[in-house]
């Protein structure tokens, strides 16, 4: 018996063997036809049981019921916060003419230079429509009553007046620096 004929039964022996062990394990779940009529008893025996019962509902919780009564108290949202006489604080001044770059948020203005020189400097500023306008102190920059308060080399300063939340005006530093092109 050469090499190749001996590896060959081997081969045989072990393929034997292993269909037999897989045999037997099988046993235990294939089924017969005679195992089915002990599936369906099983299977009606399971459901005649009764139904085990139901965990009970838990108990609601009781709040304790809260009357308002700050009828009478003042209103937190109402205008009596503010000054009734109108006071002489900090307003915009709504007869003011409105100059043409306070229509841009101060953010969306670029300062591109500047003429003049000393106390006469003006500063050039270009608005998002792509127009340069020339500035000098005094004139209104922004949505937020912006007033120009200096104008320099490489910034403009303005004082701009914001709501305090409380109906009254603040005077809020703000500038544009000089672009860097």
């Amino acid at each position: 018996m050469g090499r190749h004929e001996h590896g060959n039964m081997l081969r045989g022996i072990g393929a034997l063997m292993l269909m037999l062990a897989l045999g037997a394990c099988g046993r235990g779940i294939t089924s017969t036809p005679g195992d089915a009529p002990n599936l369906r008893k099983w299977v009606a025996d399971v459901r005649a049981r009764p139904a085990p019962p139901l965990d009970p509902l838990p108990v609601m919780q009781q709040f304790e019921t809260f009357e308002y009564a700050a009828q009478d108290l003042r209103d937190p949202f109402s205008d009596a916060w503010s000054n009734p006489e109108g006071g002489g604080g900090l307003r915009p001044d709504p007869n003011r003419p409105k100059e043409p770059l306070e229509q841009f948020p101060l953010d969306s203005l670029d300062m591109v230079g500047t003429i003049g020189q000393g106390s006469g400097l003006l500063a050039l500023v270009m608005a998002p429509d792509k127009v340069t306008h020339r500035i000098r102190p005094g004139a209104y920059l922004g949505q937020n009553d912006g007033r120009v308060v200096g104008v320099y080399e490489d910034r403009i300063e303005l004082v701009e007046l914001v709501p305090d939340g409380a109906g009254g005006w603040l005077e809020r530093p703000a500038s544009i620096a000089l672009e860097d092109h």
